[in-house]
């Protein structure tokens, strides 16, 4: 990394320079400092200097004052307006001074451009601190935070990612607010629904002060993001448990099925995606787009009740309840959450693959002399992944947001049942906890499809070289 050059060219990208200014305070002010030192100094501002005071001599000076005057005096005639002899005087001077600046900046890149001389700036004046060692170490140990950015910037793919992740940070900072907000507007009161119709306005009051809801918006709001930010969102006010700690006891049931489900999909949909674009038209090509379809079409809930019917009632094959020490009881469960995915892939597979073996490249590497086989993993797949990567991305965090539904008829205690229940008392702990530590896995999900975009696509990775 070469600081100077990474300093330039970040101060120029209005994205990174106030974080760089902000980061590298203390060396952007040692750096300001011997700018409005240097600038003195330098040959722009005494040549601006001296074509500024001629110009003050000089007879330009009454000229400007006299069409200023003029032009004024026009002018409130046109609008019938009046001035008095003071107030027409200082707007005079006032006109005229800008006029003369303007006029000495002018003349002054003139006279500089004939002698080759640049005007000092800012960056140039860091660039050339940094160039030398004494400073550049004050800087490394004033400024770490800026050089860490630095570090970053300099590097395209840390960049790349970097720049997903803080954009995935302002996601969940979205996701926190929104949902907050719109627990905090519900009509719902947790304080008369969980303590009964019985309650006494007193110990409403009680319950309301116990769990801060009594304290304003922008309170309720600080202490809800502080306690996802810091793991501690407090009891939930139904059953008095640690929200936390029952989330994380949750959550990884729901991301295993989800994972499994994910597995499972894209290991079944890919070959068949591919299978039914290489034999297009075929029996087997409408064979598969037809299970596909249904797939699609079939509700995950009666599919669900439809397993449990046939696969556990009636064979007795598969437990109908999700128990955590038979791993048979995930079966079910898993089947019915990845047949959407499976279908949507195999889709997106398909006509992906379709649309590259179709391009005239392929049509070269054909009459190069290649193979089927090896035109299809050369280039047919590597070309398609991009669109079926995206969808697989996005299923993914459908897949893992409306597990509930699942989660309900198999009787598993993940956290889409868990936000469920609690939503209608409202448990504004509870749910804001469950619905943002999902968005926080969905985002890193849709970071690492990001990195895999670039990682598939040598297009993305030269771009990246070059932004």
């Amino acid at each position: 990394m070469k600081p100077a050059a990474t300093y330039a060219k970040m101060y120029a990208d209005p994205s990174y320079k106030y974080f760089l200014l902000l980061l590298g305070a203390p060396v952007n002010l040692a750096a300001l400092v011997v700018y409005w030192v240097q600038r003195r100094k330098d040959a722009y501002h005494v040549l601006y200097n001296e074509t500024h005071a001629a110009l003050l001599e000089s007879d330009v000076k009454l000229r400007i004052e006299a069409e200023t005057l003029e032009q004024l005096r026009c002018k409130m005639s046109f609008f019938g307006e009046t001035l008095s002899p003071e107030r027409l005087r200082r707007q005079v001077e006032s006109v005229t001074a800008d006029k003369l600046r303007q006029q000495a900046v002018i003349e002054t890149e003139r006279k500089l451009e004939r002698r080759g001389v640049s005007e000092s700036s800012y960056v140039g004046v860091v660039q050339n601190l940094l160039a030398r060692p004494i400073f550049f170490g004050f800087s490394l140990i004033a400024g770490i935070l800026m050089y860490a950015l630095m570090l970053v910037y300099s590097n395209p793919y840390v960049k790349y990612i970097f720049e997903r992740i803080v954009m995935s940070l302002f996601v969940i900072l979205g996701v926190s607010v929104l949902v907050f907000t719109i627990l905090y507007l519900s009509p719902m009161n947790p304080a008369a629904n969980i303590l009964g119709e019985t309650a006494t306005d007193e110990q409403i009051a009680q319950f309301n002060r116990i769990y801060g809801l009594d304290q304003s918006y922008l309170v309720q709001l600080w202490n809800n993001i502080k306690g996802i930010l810091t793991f501690d969102l407090g009891k939930s006010f139904a059953g008095n448990e640690q929200v936390t700690a029952t989330i994380a006891r949750k959550f990884p049931i729901t991301l295993t099925l989800t994972v499994i489900s994910l597995a499972m999909s894209v290991l079944i949909a890919i070959p068949i995606g591919i299978l039914s674009a290489m034999k297009r038209n075929s029996f087997w090509d409408y064979s598969f787009m037809f299970i596909a379809l249904i797939g699609l079409s079939i509700p995950s809930f009666w599919q669900g009740l439809i397993f449990i019917l046939n696969f556990s009632i009636k064979l007795h094959w598969l437990p109908a309840t999700y128990n955590p020490q038979n791993a048979l009881s995930l079966i079910m469960p898993t089947v019915v959450l990845g047949t959407g995915l499976t279908a949507a892939v195999a889709r997106m597979t398909r006509s992906s693959t379709l649309e590259v073996i179709l391009e005239d490249y392929m049509v070269t590497a054909k009459a190069k002399g290649l193979n089927q086989r090896q035109i299809l993993f050369r280039h047919a797949i590597r070309n398609a992944i991009i669109p079926i990567i995206t969808v697989i991305g996005l299923q993914f965090g459908a897949m893992l947001g409306g597990s509930a539904v699942t989660e309900k008829v198999f009787n598993i205690s993940g956290i889409g049942s868990y936000i469920v229940d609690k939503q209608f008392i409202p448990d504004i702990p509870s749910i804001l906890g469950g619905v943002v530590y999902t968005a926080i896995t969905i985002s890193l999900i849709n970071v690492i499809i990001d990195v895999l975009y670039a990682f598939f696509d040598p297009r993305i990775r030269t771009k990246m070289k070059h932004y």
